[in-house]
């Protein structure tokens, strides 16, 4: 599955913790933006974004913690005990142990009458929202005791629940929970937008995602290169009214060993409803003849030796291996003899198991592993990976090469122009055949001439984006991979 919480329109550039903080030296050092303005604009932006989100609401529970996060905390509780908000702000921390511009906020907000209480575990909720202050970026460890407890007080209650920069337990860096980590509705991130919070644990806990630079000049950013960005699909260009078949591409996908030949057949009709010319399966004798029943736009082929499947491959533009490809001596030989050729490959699901016996390198090729294939191909587990998404994709491509998609919540795209992150897709694609219709959509935008990470990452974000508007008009729960197909049309047209 992938994100599906990011109506605003977001900003390009993702930046690590170390940049963010980068950013806001320089804001302040440079422009002369003092840091506590930045507090206050910061503070205003949520109490705002929380009037909004909940209008009717007229109660305020800030849970704040030692950083300046906590100082943000006490901006929001000042500016809505000023607008005749009733106010709560609980601690975790003796107040005296503010520091900087977290003190001078929490001062203003006692000097404006406000009051401070210590958390209780025994506290309850009731008509309120809870701004959640209590962690920064600056977590990294996971959190116990008192933090701990607080957090699931949080998520316990019925209670909507605004985040200050990002939700209290999760690392900035990684996406990855700390221990425990607060679930927002709403998320309002500053500065610079944290590339943690688009993809992994974050996805689930960020509710939507808002962003505010606050008002930084864009001198400030241009001292800083951005670690990743987010995917921003390009328009496909017009095709000429002379087209013909042969100049949009011939894409040959390899799959649909015995028992497995719904997902070949998935990734063909993806193929086509993506523009592709023509689409050809290379699949077994058992059932191939099968394969183009009610599409019969299909070309299927019976292939069992090296030769046939030669002589399929001297006529594609693109190859696509994997869906259903299974693992026996079959299987091996096709990827055999595929990987001898040159043309651009995609390479998906047990095509990548068996690349995991025997790596190798090439650049004109996109991997598109699920976090279990991404540990197979890195002899480690699927924990691992999640534990670090950014880490994990950028060892595939160093060991590799080529385009790289690691799929699920927040897809990462990792290529000779650094990293990507997709922002588009949803639950409902937790179901069989959904990286099979995504391996042929990137086939099929490969061989209209797109190049392989352009191909990879529009088809990663309208592949996502079709998800949403199939969910939308029907639901998440029961959406098949096929229920993509004229959406997937709508998009790339």
């Amino acid at each position: 599955m992938e994100q599906k919480n990011t109506e605003q329109i977001l900003p390009a550039d993702l930046y690590s913790v170390a940049q963010t903080r980068e950013l806001d030296r320089i804001a302040i050092q440079q422009p002369g933006i003092a840091g506590i303005e930045l507090m206050r604009r910061a503070g205003l932006a949520v109490f705002e974004q929380l009037r909004q989100n909940w209008p009717e609401s007229r109660h305020v529970s800030v849970f704040s913690g030692a950083g300046n996060n906590a100082g943000d905390g006490y901006v929001v509780a000042r500016l809505a005990m000023a607008e005749g908000f009733a106010v709560d702000v609980y601690t975790l921390v003796e107040p005296e142990r503010l520091k900087g511009d977290a003190k001078t906020a929490y001062l203003d907000y006692i000097a404006a009458g406000g009051q401070v209480f210590r958390f209780d575990p025994g506290l309850k909720l009731k008509n309120t929202v809870i701004v959640d202050a209590l962690f920064g970026t600056g977590l990294d460890r996971p959190l116990t005791g008192d933090f701990a407890s607080a957090i699931e007080h949080i998520n316990q209650s019925d209670s909507p629940v605004i985040a200050v920069d990002i939700p209290s337990g999760i690392h900035g860096d990684s996406g990855c929970v700390m221990g425990v980590a607060v679930k927002a509705d709403v998320t309002f991130s500053f500065i610079g937008l944290k590339q943690g919070l688009l993809t992994g644990d974050a996805v689930e806990h960020c509710g939507k995602l808002k962003f505010s630079s606050l008002n930084i000049p864009e001198a400030v950013y241009q001292k800083v290169n951005a670690v990743a960005r987010l995917i921003k699909p390009a328009s496909l260009p017009e095709r000429p009214r002379g087209s013909h078949k042969g100049i949009n591409g011939h894409v040959l996908l390899i799959g649909g060993d015995c028992g497995f030949s719904g997902a070949i057949r998935l990734a063909a009709e993806a193929a086509l409803r993506a523009g592709a010319g023509l689409v050809s399966i290379a699949s077994r004798a058992d059932h191939s003849h099968l394969l183009n029943l009610g599409r019969f736009e299909i070309m299927s082929h019976a292939v069992e030796d090296p030769q046939t499947l030669q002589s399929l491959l001297d006529k594609a533009t693109v190859v696509v291996i994997g869906p259903g490809l299974g693992r026996s001596p079959w299987a091996e030989m096709m990827l055999r003899q595929t990987l001898i050729c040159e043309l651009p490959l995609i390479v998906d699901a047990d095509g990548l198991n068996l690349l995991a016996k025997n790596p190798v390198q090439r650049t004109n090729w996109v991997l598109t592993p699920h976090p279990g294939e991404a540990a197979r191909l890195l002899a480690t587990d699927t924990r691992t990976i999640q534990q670090n998404r950014f880490e994990a994709v950028t060892h595939l491509r160093h060991r590799y090469a080529g385009v790289c998609v690691l799929k699920g919540a927040g897809s990462l795209v990792a290529s000779e122009y650094g990293m990507a992150v997709n922002s588009t897709g949803n639950p409902g694609m937790a179901c069989g055949g959904m990286g099979d219709v995504l391996a042929g959509f990137i086939g099929a935008l490969a061989a209209q001439g797109l190049p392989l990470v352009e191909a990879a990452e529009n088809a990663v974000y309208w592949h996502g984006k079709a998800a949403d508007l199939a969910a939308a008009e029907f639901g998440e729960r029961g959406l098949l991979a096929s229920d993509l197909f004229p959406f997937i049309r709508k998009l790339v047209n």
